[in-house]
């Protein structure tokens, strides 16, 4: 977190009309967040859609006093603020074209948004006693297999408080994303365990400090579920909902859908059977198809024996290729590339051969993650 450049990185996002996607293109183009705001209204209208009416906005918002305030709560709170080209970043959300241009952690320990298993779980506010037995049953089966994925929800009511105290109490992690700052906690009755998620987890948004409560920031917030983790379980959801659209957005960055099926007619199982119809989502009972959809294999087994030792010859290039892999326990294709310093086509056979090997298994969003240790 660079003090010097986050009133730049906060400020970007603060100009109206621009969002994450032309913020990102605006930078890339500039050479750097600094740049933009250097920029003349004529230059930045030859950017790729940027208009004039954005590059308006850009010239004549005066949001670095707002940004500067902002890094002061940042810092008087001890909140991480990670930007997207930072190391840091969550790796998972970096793949996400739109994923926030700044994320704001809040967390009394640091979390690996990084580790080989994360898993989002959503659903409706109006959970009956069926979606909350399941929810708590399939987090429990997970933590006791010993996979000890990070599970990651709204903190809204229903379904998303349902996972995030099943994952505290079986002792998982769990990242409560929130549509609004890190300044309040909304609804106001889940901040007991919203201290239990910071002690054991972690407090995420992209929002700053004072925004206040809209619908919108809470549809906005769910591409941020998606984004972070590998999959998304639908618990229970009516035919429409926030649980939908952040099935969708799962779609759209390529990610696992999951769904809990339902008695036909049931309102809160409509949305989740309708997802299995129309084959947008797999369908989910247990842990085990969870283990099967994602190929965790035997969690127990995974964490007694994290080093198993394998006879097998790499050439230079493959062990090359390996060893990025090897450093985070899984990596970005495009990241294996840069540190290698082999083209995409070299790195995407080595990596097949890799895969053959048992060593590699090949994940959503272009990541490749670590099976055996060599």
């Amino acid at each position: 977190m660079d003090l010097n450049l986050l009133p730049y990185q906060i400020g970007i996002d603060m100009i109206p009309k621009i969002g994450s996607i032309n913020a990102k293109r605006l930078i890339a183009y500039c050479g750097g967040v600094e740049a933009v705001f250097k920029e003349s209204k004529n230059a930045l209208t030859k950017v790729p859609g940027i208009g004039s009416v954005i590059a308006h906005e850009i010239v004549n918002q005066n949001v670095l006093d707002r940004a500067k305030i902002e890094v002061d709560f940042i810092v008087k709170h001890n909140i991480q603020a990670f930007f997207y080209l930072d190391n840091d970043y969550p790796q998972r959300l970096k793949q996400c074209e739109d994923g926030p241009i700044v994320l704001f952690v809040s967390a009394k320990t640091s979390i690996d948004f990084n580790q080989q298993k994360v898993i989002s779980v959503v659903g409706t506010r109006s959970i009956t006693d069926y979606g909350k037995a399941i929810c708590e049953d399939i987090i429990s089966s997970l933590a006791k297999r010993g996979h000890n994925p990070i599970i990651v929800s709204g903190l809204a009511y229903g379904v998303d408080i349902c996972a995030h105290r099943a994952a505290l109490k079986n002792d998982l992690p769990t990242v409560a994303v929130l549509g609004h700052g890190l300044n309040t906690i909304y609804p106001s009755i889940h901040r007991n365990t919203a201290k239990e998620i910071y002690e054991k987890g972690a407090l995420v948004t992209d929002f700053p400090s004072g925004t206040t409560f809209d619908r919108n920031n809470f549809i906005k917030r769910n591409r941020i579920i998606a984004g972070l983790s590998d999959a998304t379980l639908v618990v229970e959801s009516a035919e429409q909902g926030g649980s939908l659209i952040t099935a969708d957005i799962a779609v759209s960055y390529n990610r696992e859908v999951f769904a809990i099926p339902g008695q036909v007619g049931s309102k809160y199982s409509r949305g989740c059977n309708l997802l299995i119809k129309t084959n947008k989502a797999a369908l989910i009972d247990s842990a085990d198809d969870i283990e099967f959809q994602l190929d965790w294999g035997e969690g127990s087994t995974e964490k007694n024996n994290p080093q198993l030792s394998l006879f097998t010859e790499l050439s230079a290039d493959e062990q090359a290729v390996f060893n990025v892999v090897r450093e985070r326990g899984q990596e970005v294709i495009d990241v294996i590339c840069f540190k290698t310093k082999f083209p995409v086509a070299k790195v995407s056979a080595l990596l097949l051969n890799l895969e053959f090997a048992g060593l590699v298994k090949s994940r959503p969003g272009k990541v490749y993650s670590l099976t055996r240790s060599l």
